[in-house]
Parts: C-alpha cells; sequence; structure tokens
C-alpha cells in the first residue's frame, strides 16, 4: 500500500463520522463495528477517474471465541459456509460494485478482503462500510448454537438479545 492515500479519498473517508485514521499507516478504521475493518485506496491510473479501495474485515474463527473445543469438520464447515456468503456482499449497496473477495484464516482470524473500483471518494467510503456491517451480521448469523461464546462475540449475542425486547422474557433471540 501506498504511504499516502490519494486526496479525494482521505478527504471523503476524514468526513465520515464512521471512520478514524488509523495509526502509523495510510489506512481508516472503520468505528463501528466490533471486528477489525481498515480501509486503504490508492490510485492506479486505470481508469484515471476511479481509485481503487481495499476493505479488510478481521472475524475470529469459531474454535477462537468459544470456551468449548470446536471439531475440525464443523469448524472447516462454518468457515467455508462464511467464504460463500460473503460474496454476496456488493448486492447491499445500491451502487453497482464489482468486487474480488479474498477469505483466508489467518492467526485465528477469518480475514475477508475486498478489492473493488470506484469513482466518488464518498460513496465509496459508504459501501466499504456497508460491507463491512455485512461481514458481521453474516458473521452473527453462522454462530452455532450450544457453545458458550467469549468476548466479542458473547457481547454482540448479549445485544442481540436484548434489541430483542425484554431479556427476562425468555423470548429466543432475535437472530
Amino acid at each position: 500500500m501506498p504511504d499516502e492515500l490519494p486526496a479525494a479519498a482521505a478527504r471523503a473517508f476524514d468526513g465520515h463520522d464512521a471512520y478514524e485514521r488509523a495509526a502509523g499507516g495510510p489506512a481508516f478504521v472503520l468505528t463501528t463495528t466490533k471486528f477489525d475493518a481498515t480501509v486503504t485506496a490508492r490510485d492506479e491510473g486505470e481508469p484515471e477517474w476511479k481509485l481503487t479501495y481495499e476493505l479488510e474485515v478481521r472475524a475470529p474463527m469459531l474454535s477462537a471465541v468459544t470456551a468449548d473445543e470446536v471439531g475440525p469438520a464443523l469448524e472447516e464447515g462454518w468457515f467455508d459456509t462464511l467464504a460463500l456468503r460473503l460474496e454476496d456482499a456488493p448486492g447491499v449497496v445500491r451502487d453497482s460494485v464489482d468486487a474480488d473477495l479474498a477469505v483466508a484464516e489467518e492467526a485465528g482470524d477469518a480475514v475477508a478482503t475486498y478489492r473493488f473500483q470506484f469513482g466518488d471518494a464518498d460513496r465509496a467510503a459508504a459501501i466499504a462500510k456497508a460491507f463491512a456491517e455485512y461481514v458481521e451480521g453474516t458473521y452473527m448469523e453462522g454462530i452455532v448454537p450450544g457453545y458458550d461464546y467469549q468476548p466479542p462475540v458473547s457481547e454482540m449475542l448479549a445485544s442481540a438479545r436484548g434489541a430483542g425486547g425484554d431479556e427476562e422474557s425468555g423470548d429466543p433471540m432475535p437472530l
């Protein structure tokens, strides 16, 4: 990645209330998700009116957030399903976005990297935010019941239960 963001991208991400500049680098950190999400931009010159954006979202593997042991077959199936479902992220925005996606397991994390080009830096900031939030929501939809989850997933589950109404009512969580 370059040492400096293109001026249009820097202005757009600086002006968006969901991002903060990353310490020590030309990236922005999304502050609206529990998972680590960073965005960078560069001008590759082709086409000259579009910048290239790269969003990386790091979510813990299932075995990294459970107090219980997760079998390798379950985790592999969970990861494969997550990767397949993350391909649908471009459908969550109204803009036509052709995004390349790579999903890999790295150091106990499922790492989703979206790369796309877009001509409007302000919209690109919103698109990257929507993609990152899609990753988080898709991850939570894939949580396997019956495990004792640890933070941040346990906190996210508690928040989802609280959003569903009275936690003491015994109503099932809205997932």
